[in-house]
Order: C-alpha cells, then structure tokens, then sequence
C-alpha cells in the first residue's frame, strides 16, 4: 500500500527505515467513492491526500453558482486546500472524487509530528507547494495570454491522462470557457486539424 508513496517522497528525500515506518504510522487509507465530497465550501480541511489510485477534482462555485474547476488530480498527486490546511481556516473550495478513488491522507497534527520528527519532510512538502504554486502562476498566464483553444490544447498536451477520464464539461469550466463554446472548439479543430 505504501510503495507508490514511498517512491513518490525517494524523488525529494531519503529515509531510514524507522523514518518510512513513522511517516506510513501517520498516513490514514481511504477509500472513496465516486461523487464523494472530501471537503465542502465552509468546513476546515484537515487532510493533504496523496492518490493511489482515482481522479479528483477541486472547484469554487461563484456567486451565481458557476463551477470554476481548479485542479484535477491523478494518480500520485496530492489532494488538498492548501490555505484551509495551513491557516485552519474555512475553505471556498469543494473537492470531490470523480472516480472511486484510493488515498493515503496525512491530517494536521500528523504533519506538524511529521515536520516535528523528520524535518526532511519540509523540505518536500515545499518543494510541492513551489511547484503548485508555479503551476498556478502559469495558468493564470495563460488564462490572460491565451485564446481559449490554445488553453484547451495546452490542456490536452499537459495532462493527457486527465483528458480522457473526466467529462468535457469540467475540462471546460477548467480552461474557463463554456460547455457550449468547448463544443464548437473541438467541432472546428475536427474540421481544420
């Protein structure tokens, strides 16, 4: 249960195996089903998840209750409001499970033990929230820089294996367009590849 993980945290830190055993001590396994919300709009998030296995998506609504899709999540991404969970704080954000999905998640005090007793681990966990927030950085550039088709295939090129499993729908209210207006993108790319 604890391969993929530990793979994932060999990329930034090494550990003994004492410290492997303590950070899988801390690590709680959760199975969600499909439609299942982690976190609602209003409630502290209280869990950084990383995924074995399923497809998550993170999203606001605004005051009109058009989704606006931040984030979708595979397979060895982690999950989570980062904000909420740092500044203990209610979240804006919903995360919802798109697949039956497979978790490991780490709550608060857990990681403040973890940081308490392996400090490597901040290290890490920096390292995520840098390359989160350069990510962000770019789609925001991208969001002012970018007609919406260029935004659509960026998409595609970038995240093919989240392309294929979420519906056309949400990949539109990810790139910031319509359902209707994504539609006529792929119709016309169709026409002229």
């Amino acid at each position: 249960m604890f391969s993929e993980i530990d793979r994932f945290a060999a990329k930034y830190i090494s550990l003994t195996g004492a410290e492997s055993d303590f950070f899988h001590s801390l690590l709680k396994p959760r199975h969600v089903k499909k439609k299942t919300f982690l976190l609602q709009e209003g409630e502290i998030c209280d869990f950084e998840a990383f995924i074995l296995k399923g497809c998550i998506r993170s999203y606001y609504l605004d005051k009109e209750g058009t989704e606006t899709i931040l984030l979708f999540a595979v397979e060895n991404w982690w999950v989570s409001d980062l904000t909420s969970f740092a500044e203990r704080r209610p979240s804006n954000l919903f995360i919802e499970a798109l697949e039956d999905s497979d978790l490991l998640s780490i709550d608060y005090s857990g990681k403040a033990l973890l940081f308490e007793r392996i400090p490597a681990f901040e290290r890490m966990f920096r390292l995520l929230v840098q390359r989160s927030l350069s990510v962000l950085q770019e789609r925001f550039y991208a969001t002012v820089s970018q007609t919406a088709e260029e935004r659509y295939l960026q998409f595609l090129d970038k995240y093919p294996q989240v392309a294929q499993r979420v519906p056309q729908h949400q990949i539109a209210r990810y790139i910031g367009v319509s359902p209707e207006f994504l539609s006529k993108i792929r119709s016309s790319r169709r026409q002229h590849p």
